[in-house]
């Protein structure tokens, strides 16, 4: 059985792909469009799959995405979709969360 990994893209959708990867993603991969996660979505620890990522960006200047962290919810979201992004982050847990407002769950994760 050939070896898989998850890829979180561009979109934020998990994937689970064959090794080595096709050409077209494995360029787009290299570039940091897609990043490699955990089955649930967490960021993975690096490991090279078909090639080694090009020399990641400056942490400043990448999104969430790029840079392996769960997306930040729209500022319209639910407050539930706020709780579950500052729980993925390991800021709160998510009955502690549940006690702040949305408000103080935005600014958390800004």
């Amino acid at each position: 059985m050939a070896e898989t990994i998850h890829l979180r893209g561009e979109g934020g959708a998990v994937f689970e792909m064959s090794l080595p990867l096709p050409e077209g993603i494995a360029e787009r991969y290299e570039r940091g469009l897609l990043v490699r996660v955990t089955v649930d979505g967490a960021p993975a620890q690096p490991a090279a799959p078909a090639a080694a990522p090009a020399a990641p960006q400056e942490e400043e200047q990448r999104s969430d995405l790029t840079a392996g962290r769960s997306p930040r919810p729209a500022v319209n979201a639910p407050k539930s979709e706020w709780i579950a992004c500052v729980v993925a982050r390991g800021l709160l847990s998510a009955e502690d969360a549940e006690n702040y407002t949305k408000a103080d769950l935005i600014d958390m994760v800004s």
